[in-house]
């Protein structure tokens, strides 16, 4: 039970006020998913490709070179995934990553500790970008990657341009971002690479051949897959256990298994990107409750995780309460995506997520004392929970 009396429900509400049907056509034209079923029949399905996410700006580079993996479709897309699964596989997460995991989780939470009080978001962060570097092999930067991440991926995106003031400024600030993050962190870690095989990313891209540009472009892709996300989730499933007891309780005396059902039910529930976009590359039709709809060549379909993850025809009763227990049969539903571009560090996320919460609760009288603050990022429909900060006892104080 929460602190009012009521099970665990959202807290990153995005307002849409819930479906009026399973898909139907917005104003712009674009088709909007809401039913899981039809969803991940899409997201399965051929006929599409990638859209959003930055795509219109990547397309823009030189045809010479390689988009990262996240904006590639097809044979192309596959044959890479395949090469790659094997730095993903639960086996190689729990041998290769645990230990990495609980190193930086406890340096973590020593920043606490010491200081008595902490904003949950820079700690989640340091986090997540020091299991990332482990994972890709950014481990050879100069020091201030945090800065330099926090740059890249500011509250305000804004739109890249040469129409506005505002546009060319992006642009310009963005490429400088760019430069910053490769001369630091990313260079480096390619001489180091070449000097030295390892088992990692790194290692496997410069084996394929790739150049230090597009390199550079996998590393930030990765680094917004799964730092900026892994952060956000951190403080959303933090924010539900430091605000219901009963919840809290369960997580704690929990096994491994336990904990990590708790925590795809919450990300069911609470799905960091809210849409996921594609456009149709050729006739596409969807299998809808009241009979097939057929999407033609070209056009865009949104997908609406939060809703889907709410459909009760798939998730069962009372799809917006935290209820653990169906986490064995829909698991996380559709919030690592689905189909040939799923998120393939599904399994590196929730781990962190649980070797730093399972930490962070055990430490003796932590408690939230800050209000958490709920933005939205339009262009994913991503949340952002800020100023939610921790603290602990002083001592002498009890």
């Amino acid at each position: 039970m929460g602190q009012d009396g009521q099970v665990s429900a959202r807290k990153a509400d995005r307002g849409r006020g819930g479906p009026t049907c399973p898909v139907h056509r917005a104003a712009d034209g674009t088709w909007q998913v809401h039913d899981f079923a039809v969803a991940r029949a899409l997201l399965r399905g051929p006929g599409t490709v990638q859209a959003g996410l930055g795509i219109e700006t990547v397309e823009k580079l030189p045809a010479r070179v390689r988009r990262p993996v996240l904006y590639r479709d097809g044979p192309e897309h596959r044959e890479h995934r395949r090469q790659t699964a094997r730095y993903f596989t639960p086996r190689r997460v729990d041998e290769h990553y645990r230990e990495p995991m609980v190193r930086i989780a406890e340096e973590q939470l020593g920043v606490l500790r010491a200081a008595g009080g902490a904003a949950l978001s820079d700690l989640a962060f340091g986090l997540a970008i020091g299991v990332v570097s482990e994972v890709v092999g950014l481990r050879y930067g100069r020091p201030g990657i945090r800065r330099r991440l926090e740059r890249f991926f500011p509250e305000d995106f804004g739109q890249p341009g040469l129409t506005s003031v505002r546009g060319l400024y992006w642009l310009v600030r963005q490429n400088t971002n760019w430069l910053r993050i490769h001369l630091a962190d990313v260079r480096p870690a390619i001489r180091a690479h070449r000097r030295h095989e390892h088992d990692d990313l790194i290692s496997h891209l410069i084996a394929e051949g790739c150049s230090d540009v597009e390199i550079l472009g996998e590393c930030l892709t990765f680094a917004a897959a799964g730092m900026v996300t892994t952060r956000e989730f951190v403080c959303l499933a933090a924010w539900h256990l430091f605000t219901d007891a009963g919840l809290r309780e369960r997580y704690r005396s929990a096994d491994e298994t336990g904990r990590l059902a708790v925590l795809r039910e919450l990300l069911r529930l609470e799905p960091v990107i809210g849409r996921l976009r594609r456009r149709t590359t050729e006739s596409v039709r969807l299998p809808c409750p009241e009979g097939p709809l057929t999407v033609r060549p070209g056009e865009y379909v949104d997908i609406l995780l939060d809703d889907a993850n709410t459909d009760p025809k798939a998730v069962g009763d009372d799809p917006l309460l935290v209820r653990p227990e169906r986490a064995a049969a829909v698991g996380a539903g559709l919030s690592f995506g689905d189909g040939p571009h799923r998120c393939p560090g599904a399994d590196i996320a929730l781990l962190e997520t649980d070797v730093f919460l399972s930490r962070l609760f055990a430490l003796d009288g932590v408690r939230m004392s800050g209000q958490p603050r709920v933005a939205f990022q339009e262009a994913i429909d991503g949340y952002e929970i800020r100023d939610l900060t921790v603290s602990l006892p002083r001592p002498g104080l009890g």
